[in-house]
């Protein structure tokens, strides 16, 4: 059994939403968008601070890395998202850009910062302030303030500017160094994920065909071009499932594990990695599921003697004033404020991110707090460690890489040792207690190095896997073309080729709105 479409979309994250929006604005085009996951309606996915409820769910791909020798041995697990929205359905919505240099960086004609800046306007509708025109003012996703910020948020920002961090008047300016309240992906209180800004409005066109619980087990490719995907049929391996079929393009934008996963299982990455998988060579591209990164971070975590912290989130008086209201505690994207901070004078941009969350955010807000905590958390915006996506027989390996480049645990030690420093402030003095476990108090070089590498955890941002680029080695074209294949595309985080001094939500929706763009102008 087949279908046929013009366009074909694997994965309903935060970029096929896009996609599919925009390629089904013309009703003389039929589209399907096809996710492995199911709905999103759930409240935990409506509640913002309610989305570590998701991990380890059927919304959850549940993903484990390979052991990490630079993090004491540790497989870490890395949540994302498996439901229409992907993993703008269970983030912290913290809508952060990065740095211009970031997207000049890459140095790829059509996506210097210059260039991408009016795809951000197009996508955003801030609410509130927008000092300066720094936002766009009517796109679909909506960008505001927190409606119900906790009061220690505030006095970490005091706390920042004690140490001579500049207050920001808005942070997804050219430059985001310095400090500022956690712009966020939230609508009257509730999350707004990319499901909610652009699959809703779109979803009852009769030229889109929405596919949910369908996982998509490998490209169709015929004479060199893609003709469709097949979905269903057990692993993949064979002739069952279900075919459907595309006559303009095939797009891939299962994110920065699942496109390299797909594309490797269809027959396109390393040749003697295919073949030692068991799968037959349709071209090799060496490139796929290389060049992976992610942003590691380490946190201080400590007591705090006033019961004003998340650990009250849960509370029957909150639930209400959320069902209700849209207020109180439950509005938290936990990650409340942050500031973006050079660890020497050598570096030209930001390269650490702190992350304030009132409350203790410990093992993924997996385990219940002891009681009263804060979290500062120190993220590294651009390490030199890479990784790589590769096969298991037909399963996947994810091997990040973490740690393997010095110089990241030394800029991460410096991102800790500020994290101490802005709780010894005058500011947030008050509000620092004791370490609260498993943090046990690190100081020295040494105790900062063993705690960075026992137990730092994921902040969720994977990408680079199908990079793209000018040169022959990349895995995209600067339209975001696959290698050697005609009629197939990858539009999400894997493409970038190094991962942006920001959170990887707000670039992803960028390049999709741009690809959206480019295919269309090549019908």
């Amino acid at each position: 059994m087949s279908v046929e479409y013009d366009y074909v979309i694997v994965g309903a994250g935060s970029a096929g939403c896009v996609l599919a929006n925009r390629l089904s604005a013309d009703p003389g085009t039929r589209v399907a968008l096809i996710e492995a996951g199911g709905s999103d309606r759930r409240l935990e996915v409506r509640m913002p601070a309610g989305f570590a409820k998701l991990f380890k769910t059927e919304h959850d791909w549940n993903f484990t890395t390979a052991k990490q020798p630079e993090l004491s041995g540790r497989e870490l697990y890395w949540p994302r998202g498996r439901m229409l929205g992907g993993s703008s359905s269970m983030n912290a919505q913290m809508w952060v850009r990065g740095h211009r240099a970031d997207y000049d960086g890459w140095g790829v004609p059509g996506w210097s910062y210059d260039e991408v800046l009016p795809y951000f306007h197009r996508i955003e509708r801030r609410a509130g302030s927008n000092r300066g025109g720094v936002y766009g003012t009517e796109g679909p996703i909506h960008i505001s303030e927190l409606r119900s910020p906790n009061r220690a948020t505030a006095l970490f920002l005091r706390a920042c500017e004690e140490l001579g961090i500049a207050r920001l008047e808005e942070l997804n300016g050219p430059s985001n160094e310095g400090c500022s309240p956690t712009p966020v992906t939230q609508y009257r209180g509730r999350r707004w994920s990319s499901a909610d800004a652009y699959l809703g409005p779109a979803a009852k066109r009769p030229n889109l065909t929405v596919l949910t619980s369908s996982q998509v087990n490998r490209v169709l490719i015929e004479g060199g071009r893609a003709i469709g995907v097949q979905y269903g049929g057990g692993d993949g391996g064979g002739d069952g499932g279900t075919v459907v079929r595309a006559r303009g393009e095939v797009v891939l934008s299962a994110g920065a594990i699942g496109s390299p996963h797909l594309l490797m299982l269809s027959g396109l990455g390393p040749a003697d990695e295919l073949r030692a998988a068991g799968v037959e060579l349709v071209h090799e591209l060496p490139e796929v599921g290389a060049n992976l990164q992610d942003h590691l971070a380490s946190g201080v975590v400590l007591h705090c003697p006033e019961p004003i912290t998340l650990a009250g989130a849960e509370s029957a008086g909150n639930l209400l004033r959320f069902l209700v209201g849209r207020r109180g505690m439950l509005t938290s994207n936990v990650g409340e404020a942050v500031a973006f901070i050079r660890t020497s004078p050598e570096e030209h941009a930001p390269d650490i991110e702190l992350i304030f969350a009132p409350g203790p955010f410990v093992n993924h807000g997996l385990t219940p707090p002891p009681g009263h905590g804060l979290t500062i958390a120190s993220i590294l915006l651009q390490p030199e460690s890479r990784g790589r996506v590769s096969l298991d027989g037909r399963d996947v390996v994810i091997d990040p890489g973490y740690l393997t480049a010095e110089a990241d645990v030394r800029r991460q030690v410096a991102g800790l040792r500020k994290a101490g420093e802005l709780f010894a402030t005058e500011a947030l003095r008050p509000l620092a207690g004791p370490p609260m476990d498993p943090y046990w108090g690190a100081r020295s070089t040494e105790e900062l190095v063993r705690w960075i590498r026992e137990r730092s955890e994921t902040l969720y941002h994977p990408v680079g896997t199908c990079r793209m680029g000018e040169d022959p080695e990349s895995v995209v074209d600067p339209a975001l073309r696959v290698r050697g294949v005609a009629g197939l595309r990858v539009v999400d985080a894997s493409v970038m080729p190094v991962i942006n001094r920001g959170h990887t939500h707000a670039p992803t929706v960028m390049i999709a709105e741009r690809a959206a763009d480019l295919i269309t102008a090549a019908r």
